[in-house]
């Protein structure tokens, strides 16, 4: 199916998700993953990795078979309905009500399902309501009246749990305060509710409401107590209501679990329920992971099926008991195409407070999601090109490999820019940045150019959690500015002069946190390290002002922060360190890196030439790093100029340099196919080069001799991750 590429061996009939529920998409039984003691699964990779389109395929496939809920952690509606009752509802518990309201009306194999012990929790926070009025008390509770009992066709059954009808009950009870403001008399009100509630309760309900309630913290055993502590810990507000939402989810799942194991469930009910948290790094998702991953580290078992999405490479910061991401021990993760693991042992070791204390990641699995393949890609832009009209075979070559570069592989991205592409001319010579203008029509919306539905979906409504608020509105203008940077001191730069006047400024340090909990991946000479969203936001960059004026301008920038000429003749000989390499040998190089960007071809030739005798494999290594540059959008005389077909005035050795420069910049920014025909270019000239005569010149060719051939796959000449993440997945 559209939107499903690179899940098949997930969604299939003998799946990951078949065995995870126990059940296939078309209804048959499934040996059962894991056992009693399940992790949760958390589908982790960064914006447009297909994490919401994989848990939509899941409940689309699963939902007939298995119960199977979808909740979006991002949504507004939860805090908001929250608001207008602050001190008896939240986000969690809205949530938490929709989860049972939704499993109330199911109707798959087995039928629906009654919360009877979720209830009388959400009952007592009912006497928090903003009116403090017994009536306002009684309609809230009955809001949640719903969940309790399960519906027949002449009313409600009243089961083995209550005694009784439940519906009503507490509005008969709080008559007796009608008209009354409870101001003096909350804690009456509360446990009149209590008392309530469980003297309605039947024998095997009242067992299991002390069973459940009485092992609150405080209860000593008593479901009253229970019932009341929980209500006080969650009108406190704050950091004190964790641990009564927590609680709840944990009563959900027991209502669940006690559905399941009853002797109707036994002959009734197939598979495990299932509970998939989109944006589940949003603050409500991380509650109620932490939530049932506490749980499950100190004991508890259930069956049901939790799997939610992360964005951050090792699952998220609150998993990891805060430890900075170079300490922390990744959970346990497969990708799809190396099968999923047939088996899953918590992982105890190591806590120094034992199992009970171990970081909540122990209790993880991540499923990584892929990146498409080469071969995916051509599958998907073919497909989408059969519904646009022809455009050539050339030209759709020409375009594949400009989704394949510009989308790194991620699925959301090869899907818009292979619509935009389905029509689009490629000018000739084109970058591949060319075809982010190309226009794409959403359904029900107006005609935009890719580029910016891209970096709405991938930025705008991908922010980081931790984004402080004032820097929301100008966080993606940030990220286009970064986009030039190589390294956090230059990325400093930009973000001083672009942020001055504000109170609270973020630097390169934060930036970089931020996307790294975001998603992006990192990359040794680039701040922005992901080349699709690199790439997305120089022709953004561009685009800002007229004639490119805000991308020379900030090149210039960077250009006049680093001088000129080293401080040391040192500098340009010193050898890269094992680890973390910087981005250039010396800051002349990064200085000439921005100077040939923004207009200073002839000053880069010189300096190369100058430093060109003895020194072939510095001066080699220097070229690339100063080569390693985008170039703005337009006509690029780059090809013609290192094809030597272009004009040229000046002594041999400096014209030869001048086609070199520009060979391997057009070779190196990674944005236009290169090819045999750029190989021969580089072979020739090295070769020429190296007939100069200069001091070193025998032992140039020595130095470059892999150049071609790198170039002839397409592979980058100078590597970074990046880089190799392109390589990877040709």
């Amino acid at each position: 199916m559209p939107g499903e590429v690179g899940f098949g061996s997930l969604l299939g009939e003998k799946g990951f998700f078949a065995h995870l529920f126990g059940r296939s998409p078309s209804g048959s039984g499934r040996k059962l993953l894991y056992e009693d003691d399940l992790p949760v699964v958390l589908l982790n990779g960064g914006p447009g990795m297909g994490k919401t389109r994989l848990l939509h395929a899941v409940r689309d496939h699963f939902a007939t078979e298995v119960p199977v809920i979808y909740l979006d952690c991002r949504k507004e509606m939860y805090a908001a309905r929250a608001r207008t009752e602050p001190d008896a509802r939240s986000a969690a518990t809205e949530a938490l009500f929709e989860v049972a309201g939704r499993l109330r009306t199911w109707k798959g194999t087995g039928g629906s399902f009654t919360f009877p012990r979720l209830f009388p929790g959400l009952a007592v926070l009912a006497t928090g309501v903003r009116q403090g009025t017994a009536e306002a008390v009684a309609t809230e509770v009955e809001r949640y009246e719903q969940i309790a009992q399960r519906r027949r066709a002449f009313g409600l059954r009243a089961g083995d749990f209550w005694s009784g009808v439940i519906q009503g009950g507490i509005r008969n009870l709080l008559m007796a305060w009608a008209g009354v403001a409870l101001g003096p008399y909350p804690a009456a009100v509360l446990n009149a509710v209590a008392d309530e509630l469980i003297k309605r309760s039947a024998h095997r309900g009242r067992a299991e409401l002390e069973r459940i309630y009485g092992a609150y913290p405080g209860a000593a055993g008593q479901p009253k107590h229970g019932l009341m502590n929980l209500a006080a810990d969650f009108h406190a507000g704050g950091e004190a209501r964790r641990p009564a939402e927590d609680f709840l989810f944990r009563v959900l799942r027991e209502d669940l679990e006690a559905d399941y194991a009853s002797a109707s469930g036994y002959m009734r009910r197939v598979g495990r329920p299932g509970l998939l948290l989109d944006h589940a790094d949003a603050p409500l998702g991380q509650g109620l992971l932490r939530a049932v991953l506490a749980d499950r580290r100190d004991g508890q078992r259930d069956r049901t099926v939790v799997v939610g999405t992360a964005r951050r490479a090792d699952g998220g910061e609150f998993l990891h008991a805060g430890l900075p991401p170079d300490e922390v021990e990744p959970p346990a993760a497969f990708r799809p195409t190396d099968g999923y693991p047939a088996t899953w042992t918590r992982r105890t070791t190591g806590a120094p407070g034992g199992a009970n204390q171990a970081v909540l990641a122990d209790g993880v699995l991540q499923l990584r999601m892929p990146y498409l393949s080469g071969v995916q890609i051509g599958e998907e832009t073919a497909r989408l090109r059969s519904l646009g009209a022809p455009t050539g075979g050339a030209n759709a070559l020409r375009l594949d490999s400009a989704v394949a570069r510009l989308s790194s592989g991620r699925l959301h991205s090869v899907m818009r820019l292979a619509a935009a592409a389905k029509s689009f001319q490629m000018p000739p010579d084109a970058n591949d940045r060319d075809l982010l203008a190309a226009p794409l029509r959403e359904s029900g919306a107006a005609e935009r150019p890719v580029a910016d539905v891209l970096l709405e979906e991938l930025i705008e409504r991908e922010l980081p959690t931790k984004l402080p608020a004032q820097h929301e509105d100008h966080w993606l203008d940030l990220l286009t500015h970064l986009s030039i940077a190589h390294d956090p001191e230059c990325a400093d730069v930009l973000l001083r002069h672009y942020q001055q006047g504000h109170v609270d400024p973020l630097t390169a340090a934060q930036v970089s946190r931020l996307l790294l909990d975001t998603g992006w991946p990192r990359c040794e000479r680039h701040f922005i390290g992901d080349f699709g969203l690199r790439q997305l936001l120089l022709h953004r960059l561009y685009g800002l002002l007229p004639d490119g004026a805000a991308w020379n301008a900030d090149h210039q920038l960077l250009r006049d922060h680093y001088p000129p000429e080293p401080a040391a003749a040192a500098d340009l000989a010193a050898s890269l360190p094992d680890e973390a390499p910087p981005a250039f040998r010396s800051p002349t190089a990064h200085h000439l890196n921005h100077h040939l960007v923004s207009g200073g071809v002839p000053d880069v030739v010189r300096h190369l030439v100058r430093r060109l005798p003895g020194r072939p494999e510095a001066w080699c290594a220097e070229l690339l790093e100063i080569a390693q540059a985008p170039y703005l959008l337009g006509a690029d005389a780059r090809r013609q100029r290192a094809l030597g077909r272009v004009s040229m005035e000046g002594e041999p050795l400096d014209v030869t340099v001048d086609r070199l420069l520009h060979a391997v910049w057009l070779c190196e920014e990674r944005t236009r196919p290169t090819g045999e025909e750029m190989a021969g270019a580089l072979t020739t000239l090295l070769n020429l080069l190296a007939t100069m005569g200069f001091d070193g010149a025998g032992r140039l060719v020595a130095a470059t001799a892999d150049w071609p051939g790198l170039v002839a796959n397409q592979q980058p000449l100078l590597r970074c991750t990046c880089t190799h993440q392109m390589g990877r997945r040709r």
